[in-house]
């Protein structure tokens, strides 16, 4: 009787630690991984004509790509030079209207 009561409480002390970070992986860290994926994957998939908006607000066309950077019209005549990593989202995406 003795053996089964302490080895009972010992699944319950395991039980919780495990569901908090059952808890924190399925709605923490996973979603976070897929969104990293995503904005990766959106970053290689840049192309010359697309129009995006930078983190900062900033919208513009793309108008050239050197190696990590990107150059927005973002005016007639006004260019500005991106880290590919600023820029934000695509403005003509469906998933963003």
């Amino acid at each position: 009787m003795v053996l089964l009561q302490s080895f009972g409480s010992g699944l319950a002390q395991l039980f919780f630690p495990l569901a908090i970070l059952s808890v924190f992986y399925f709605f923490i860290y996973r979603p976070e991984q897929k969104r990293k994926q995503r904005q990766s994957d959106f970053i290689s998939s840049l192309k010359k004509g697309k129009k995006v908006v930078t983190n900062g607000g900033i919208h513009g066309k793309i108008i050239s790509m050197e190696g990590n950077l990107v150059t927005l019209d973002v005016d007639r005549g006004t260019k500005i030079k991106f880290d590919k990593n600023s820029i934000s989202f695509e403005m003509s995406s469906k998933e963003n209207n």
